[in-house]
């Protein structure tokens, strides 16, 4: 299993939901964010915004979705700008579930 954490830009959170959720993957936690990357955030005019707001997707998918997912937050993300965002992914090793009592689920 894995766990992806994907910071995507506020305006293409919907498009990168619509395309999980045709390729299959439903569960997602959103969490608003601000930060900055190479760029160090963006000016326009006289005025520097030094951290911009952005949406962070976590999702926690089966070895056998990982390549869908990550080509629908791909799809759904990219503008090709700088800015659209980055995709960080971990190795899941435990996984429990807090209403039956934080019983170890299988991980694939």
């Amino acid at each position: 299993m894995k766990m992806i954490r994907a910071i995507v830009r506020p305006e293409r959170e919907e498009k990168v939901l619509s395309h999980l959720e045709a390729a299959g993957i439903y569960a997602i936690t959103k969490i608003p964010v601000l930060g900055r990357g190479r760029q160090r955030g963006i000016q326009v005019g006289a005025v520097t915004y030094d951290l911009l707001s952005k949406v962070m997707l976590m999702l926690a998918v089966s070895d056998a979705d990982y390549d869908k997912a990550l080509h629908a937050i791909e799809m759904g993300a990219v503008t090709g700008n700088p800015g659209d965002g980055k995709v960080f992914v971990q190795d899941i090793s435990e996984v429990y579930t807090v209403r039956t009592g934080l019983s170890r689920e299988e991980t694939p």
